[in-house]
């Protein structure tokens, strides 16, 4: 039955698209920290949703393992999701929040040096391979489904092996954010001196204002001080979300800092980027395209990359309660400017907290040692076959997937 829902969901999604459209309303729209009035900046607001990375099931790629699965349909859900959170982070981190996309428009270098770390293949940094064989670390087997809170953990520890992004991926514990942990892993140098004096050189250079500082006035970048992606993986109630976490929620995505919300409604993923009025809008990975193929260095088709349909939505009050929520700080005053944001506007506010944001590190907690890349790469790579084995048929990929 699985199989046979996978196989109509291009039409079932292609039909849904007549029946949507943003209201006309004089409700505001917030998108990854961004204001939008609807009436006025429509066009604006769909080149802002448009330009955010869309990564969804595909098919046709090498087995993962050498023999695993060669499409993620029907499980992968959570995975593009998770995918999708961390390539906002580092469209901030190269970008700015400002760049748009422009369907057939001349790209940064950068923009296609991040497609690369995503594309279908076993030596992709965040590719499916990558984040399936690192789930299995996780206890999940290939072709399981994933929460919000198991593909936080697969992206910190994928981000290890990332030199060039440099990313500090903190995935917080027990629902709460220890402030300390924070600037302690965000304060690590690299451990490779010629990789260290490669970051020191690349910073170096950007120490003059630059697009990527957004609207507070940051214009620099201390020298030590990681990128942060934070994860806060949460369960907002027990089989719906409690009503009172809701205007928490929205606050979330006002906050310069957002970078998304992982969550859905029960097996079924997506990636939050803002809301309007009770809605939530969000890119929708249930929809199965081939992979792309890109040699390295060569420039990556991108058109199928970026959800030209109209923004989805979903009313609040249908969430799982079950989510992880995402920040990117580029600086070390961009997170401290966060925490402020938080104490304001989610726990002075709130009787029922969503989460807690401590200065320490609590004393009953083991000590807290920032993750470091281990010697022995166990990234999955090193798994999977050589001899990529690919499918003869279409009927061969078919039985599969079933």
């Amino acid at each position: 039955m699985e199989a046979v829902l996978a196989k109509y969901e291009n039409q079932i999604h292609v039909f849904s698209e007549f029946l949507e459209d943003l209201p006309d309303t004089d409700e505001p729209v917030w998108i990854l920290g961004e204001y939008y009035n609807v009436k006025t900046e429509k066009s604006e607001l769909l080149s802002d949703v448009r330009s955010r990375l869309w990564f969804t099931y595909r098919k046709k790629f090498s087995p993962i393992g050498g023999t695993g699965p060669s499409s993620d349909t029907g499980w992968g859900c959570m995975l593009r999701c998770g995918q999708m959170i961390l390539a906002q982070a580092l469209v901030c981190r190269h970008l700015g929040r400002e760049w748009r996309w422009v369907a057939e428009g001349t790209q940064p270098a950068e923009y296609q040096r991040i497609l690369h770390c995503f594309l279908d293949r076993k030596d992709s940094c965040y590719s499916i391979h990558q984040m399936a064989q690192m789930g299995v670390g996780e206890g999940k087997s290939f072709g399981e489904w994933y929460g919000p809170n198991t593909v936080a953990q697969v992206l910190r520890k994928l981000a290890l092996f990332d030199d060039w992004n440099s990313l500090a991926v903190y995935v917080s514990m027990d629902n709460t954010v220890v402030i300390e942990d924070i600037k302690k892993q965000c304060r690590q140098t690299n451990q490779d001196p010629k990789l260290r004096a490669q970051e020191e050189l690349s910073e170096g250079q950007r120490q003059v204002p630059h697009p990527l500082s957004r609207s507070t006035g940051r214009s620099r970048q201390p020298l030590h001080w990681r990128p942060l992606l934070l994860l806060i993986p949460l369960r907002m109630g027990i089989n719906n979300i409690n009503p009172v976490y809701i205007q928490a929620l929205k606050e979330c995505f006002k906050m310069p800092q957002s970078c998304g919300v992982l969550g859905g409604k029960p097996n079924l993923a997506y990636y939050f980027i803002g809301f309007i009025d009770d809605e939530l809008i969000y890119l929708d990975p249930h929809t199965t395209q081939s992979a792309v193929d890109s040699e390295t260095g060569s420039a990556v088709d991108d058109q199928s990359y970026h959800c030209q349909r109209n923004p989805r939505r979903m009313k609040i009050t249908s969430l799982d309660p079950s989510v992880a929520l995402g920040f990117f700080c580029r600086s070390e005053e961009d997170f401290d400017s966060w925490c402020n944001l938080i104490q304001q506007e989610i726990l002075k506010k709130r009787n029922l907290r969503m989460f807690e944001l401590v200065e320490k590190h609590p004393s009953h907690w083991p000590p807290f040692v920032p993750p470091t890349k281990p010697e022995v790469q166990t990234t999955g790579a090193e798994f999977i076959e050589s001899t990529d084995k690919l499918f003869e048929s279409e009927e061969e990929f078919e039985i599969l997937n079933v």
